[in-house]
């Protein structure tokens, strides 16, 4: 496909040093193929060294793995990042998990979470600072089915995890150590369906991210066609929420995923059932979120099926991606200050169906989760013009569906 011009078990060191040296040597069970030239694990550890904070260290992938998914994933894989080059060096595989669809790190990043989907389990584990290996702390339920996303409130006093197929959210309190307590509220979304007979019969969460000033939870509603807005609290142990406001979309667009812009000002919701964006104005003393304008993700020539579906905006504000599985591309657009956005052009993804993506917190690489043909794609960001280019690099894991990074 061409472009479109539209323009802790903890891993033993000893088995840790093997693992590099197989990858350096160039045997990679399910990692990068380094590159030609690429440095020895003792060079990226020293050239890791003098990176920005923002620079990744570690690498965390989340797979689908159940036969009712027609899923091949393993689990987690843990890979050691070398900010240089991008190459990766498996560390760990955790693959006695069921379905660790998503994944989020803690603030201060000593600890990681995961959703397991398809059940109602959500599960923490402790990382260790030097090798990035996991350990395994608890796994705890709620009265809910398919958590499909997490986020760690900014004090780390609670975890918020959206339930897909029971329209709910839940809240759990982290405890001492970072193991998760038993569900402290749960909250079930109210409204009218959307029009699509088959996926809006009822309210489908997808997503619970943390709006910036860290004060709300904004929850975009694939089956009520809605984004909420709730203010969150912990009261002396006491785990609630109370809804501030909601936003409808245009019927049977589907709102799944949601990112603000660095200024805080304004948010971007991807719409997966009718493959949109919307932009919103965002009062953030309010909690109010106000539609702007809407585009299509998708080119203008397309009349294929498409769902659109993963959404990252660049660390500068510029420049926003988003996925499309049908079409099978990253989207690339402009935005300005004002919020306005517009399309630049389309990149292949080089898979079939890229569920999930991720930018490098320092914005230099974007990484494209290709569920159905079980690849995680590299492509470098020009930073001036935010054009995505293939460098070459492949995570080759069966059915990918979370990428997170580590940078402490």
């Amino acid at each position: 496909m061409s472009s479109s011009q539209f323009p802790r078990h903890l891993m033993p060191r000893r088995r840790f040093v093997q693992m590099a040296a197989l990858a350096a040597g160039g045997i990679v069970t399910a990692g990068f193929n380094l590159p030609a030239g690429a440095a020895s694990t003792r060079d990226e550890n020293k050239m890791a060294n003098t990176q920005s904070p923002q620079a990744p260290r570690f690498a965390y992938v989340g797979s689908r793995t159940s036969k009712e998914r027609n899923a091949r994933g393993v689990g987690i894989t843990v890979y050691a990042y070398a900010p240089d080059t991008g190459a990766c060096t498996l560390v760990q595989t955790l693959d006695s998990l069921v379905n660790p669809s998503f994944l989020a790190l803690n603030p201060d990043q000593t600890r990681l979470y995961c959703v397991h989907g398809d059940q109602s389990e959500v599960s923490s584990f402790a990382i260790d600072p030097a090798s990035g290996a996991l350990q395994k702390l608890n796994t705890v339920s709620a009265p809910g089915k398919n958590p499909v996303h997490l986020s760690v409130d900014p004090t780390h006093q609670f975890l918020a995890v959206a339930y897909y197929e029971a329209g709910s959210f839940a809240l759990f309190p982290i405890l001492e150590g970072g193991s998760l307590g038993e569900v402290g509220h749960m909250e079930v979304l109210q409204g009218e369906p959307g029009p699509h007979k088959v996926e809006q019969r009822s309210s489908h969460p997808h997503m619970i991210p943390f709006a910036p000033s860290g004060r709300f939870v904004v929850i975009p509603d694939k089956g009520l066609d809605s984004i909420f807005v709730y203010r969150v609290q912990d009261n002396n142990g006491t785990l609630g929420a109370t809804e501030i406001s909601r936003v409808k979309a245009r019927d049977g667009a589907g709102p799944r995923h949601v990112v603000f812009a660095p200024s805080g000002k304004h948010a971007y919701v991807v719409n997966e059932l009718d493959s949109s964006v919307t932009g919103y104005a965002y009062d953030a003393q309010k909690g109010v979120l106000t539609p702007q304008e809407i585009l299509s993700t998708v080119p203008s020539r397309f009349t294929g099926n498409n769902r659109a579906a993963a959404i990252v905006i660049a660390p500068s504000g510029k420049y926003l991606y988003i996925s499309n599985r049908g079409h099978d591309s990253v989207a690339t657009f402009a935005l300005a200050p004002t919020g306005e956005f517009s399309a630049t052009v389309h990149t292949p993804s080089q898979g079939r169906k890229p569920r999930f993506m991720n930018l490098t917190p320092d914005g230099s690489r974007l990484y494209v989760a290709n569920e159905e043909t079980d690849t995680i794609v590299a492509f470098d960001v020009d930073q001036n013009t935010g054009a995505l280019t293939a460098n070459g690099q492949m995570i080759k894991t069966g059915s990918p569906v979370c990428m997170i990074f580590k940078t402490t």
